[in-house]
């Protein structure tokens, strides 16, 4: 079977903590250059929840990475399978868009357009104002989901990466 994987990093890199997921697709891409495949493909996304559900049609299975703002310690990671588990809707709620993630999920799932799995990982912010640069407790945070991303993947049946660089 053709396993077409999707990694999303969702973020704004001007506004410091937001750019958690841009930098791990710019991570990944380091990790993984020069093993490339039609099955993979990395992106970076702002997050608005209709192109989203656009951007993961056809993948089997996709990966989401986004900063988060739940009050908790910044650089604490969460992971939702999202066949699992609902993701809270307060959750991943740092974009300016007003239909985020926790929405896109719900009505992908009402359309029955959800991919087979759908893994979101929240990287804990501390600081969302404009600027360039991660908290050093993001950075780890980045580091520390790479590595279970990599993880992840290494045991699908598909060689990495193909890139494509998607701006909505």
């Amino acid at each position: 079977m053709n396993h077409k994987v999707l990694i999303v990093g969702i973020g704004n890199a001007l506004r410091q903590d937001d750019g958690a997921g841009p930098a791990l697709a710019s991570r990944l891409e380091a990790s993984l250059q020069g093993r490339r495949s039609e099955r993979l493909t990395v992106i970076t996304h702002a997050g608005d929840g209709l192109s989203l559900m656009e951007a993961w049609g056809g993948f089997h299975q996709v990966v989401i990475v986004d900063a988060a703002r739940s009050g908790a310690r910044p650089g604490t990671v969460y992971r939702f399978e999202v066949g699992e588990e609902d993701l809270p809707h307060d959750f991943c709620n740092c974009s300016s868009h007003q239909f985020g993630i926790a929405e896109t999920i719900a009505l992908a799932r009402v359309l029955r357009r959800l991919p087979r799995r759908l893994v979101v990982y929240g990287i804990e912010g501390a600081h969302f104002g404009q600027g360039e640069g991660l908290s050093p407790e993001v950075s780890r945070g980045v580091e520390e989901v790479a590595r279970a991303v990599l993880m992840d993947i290494a045991s699908l049946p598909v060689n990495p990466v193909r890139r494509e660089s998607q701006r909505y």
